[in-house]
């Protein structure tokens, strides 16, 4: 029988592919908000010509926009961004990542690999890869068990 399989980032990034979001940090929140919308994600990385400088998420807007009451239309991505960038690499466990998202409460994770920007991967990414693994392995641990399995 075969022993578990080991969860990494580059299996979801192998799944969904390395296509990441930005927006430069002069862009007005509205246009932020609006890739966001058109693209259905819930992060952009926050871009200086070729440098990445941060990360802008619809939490970022909750506190830092709607909360303070500044206006979307004014308000430059710098200003209400997150500049703190927590990284993962391709290597880096589904664990560890699930782990590391819950002690810093923060909810995706830019993957660098030779220190270039790979993907990203959000809590949402992390949890349906690892239940669709989880119910991989009940699936073959039952034909096993009954028999369907010639192991």
């Amino acid at each position: 029988m075969r022993g578990p399989a080991m969860n990494l980032v580059s299996d979801i990034l192998a799944d969904k592919g390395a296509t990441v979001y930005s927006i430069d940090k002069n862009a007005m929140v509205l246009a932020a908000i609006k890739k966001m919308v058109d693209h259905g994600c819930a992060s952009l990385l926050v871009t200086e010509g070729d440098a990445i400088r941060g990360i802008f998420t619809e939490r970022d807007y909750l506190r830092r926009i709607v909360l303070e009451g500044r206006t979307s239309k004014t308000t430059p991505v710098v200003d209400v961004m997150t500049e703190r960038l927590i990284v993962v690499e391709p290597k880096t466990s589904l664990e560890e990542c699930m782990a590391l998202m819950t002690r810093e409460r923060i909810r995706h994770l830019p993957v660098l690999s030779d220190r270039k920007l790979a993907g990203i991967v959000s809590i949402g990414d992390v949890v349906k890869h690892m239940s669709q693994q989880q119910a991989a392995e009940i699936r073959y641990l039952t034909d096993y068990i009954t028999g369907k399995y010639p192991g």
